[in-house]
């Protein structure tokens, strides 16, 4: 009888990393699955959206030779679908996202570029910071970034949210740090050189 003892130990099993699977065969059902998938996650804009689903058309048609016009037929009936229904509203995209970016310090300048890279019509971004202005009350040209940079500099310890001991060594590169987030010059030094920033907004 073998005692179990002494026999050599099993080599242990090794797993089998997990096949990646290739790109999906796109159909009109299909399509509009990772359309409704992708809208639970993000809030998109028109652009963005048919941007991911023509990405799936081209992949699938590189992987299974389908049509890319075909997909396109579909991709377009569903964004128009979309459309109809409220599910897809670049007004209230960019009234969101503006609002949002502004939040963050995001001054009118990189606002613009980044709704632009959206593919969000400009008319529609122009009145979306128009509406932001008038519910921050803000009537004076250039108040709406006097805003954003007071939050910005806040958020990153800029000019007076620095140590006071620093202030002075570090006002060049403060300048610098947001004349880069797309602040001018009046509107940067405004919020570097203030003794109070807080009182710049009342």
């Amino acid at each position: 009888m073998t005692d179990d003892l002494f026999d050599p130990p099993s080599p242990p099993s090794v797993r089998q990393p997990a096949r990646r699977q290739g790109p999906k065969r796109v159909s009109a059902a299909y399509l509009e699955r990772a359309a409704l998938h992708y809208l639970e996650r993000f809030a998109a804009s028109t652009a963005a959206l048919r941007r991911v689903l023509m990405r799936k058309v081209e992949m699938s048609a590189a992987a299974h030779g389908t049509d890319r016009a075909q997909g396109a037929e579909w991709v377009d009936a569903l964004i128009s679908r979309y459309q109809q229904s409220g599910l897809l509203n670049d007004r209230v995209y960019a009234e969101g996202r503006v609002a949002s970016l502004h939040r963050r310090g995001g001054s009118t300048r990189t606002i613009r570029q980044k709704m632009a890279a959206k593919g969000v019509d400009a008319d529609l971004v122009d009145a979306a910071l128009g509406e932001l202005a008038r519910e921050l009350g803000d009537a004076e040209e250039g108040s709406t970034d006097l805003r954003a940079a007071h939050a910005y500099a806040r958020r990153r310890r800029l000019g007076p949210f620095r140590p006071e001991a620093e202030r002075e060594a570090k006002r060049d590169k403060d300048l610098a740090t947001l004349a880069r987030a797309g602040f001018d010059f009046d509107t940067a030094a405004r919020i570097v050189d203030a003794t109070d920033p807080d009182e710049i907004l009342r």
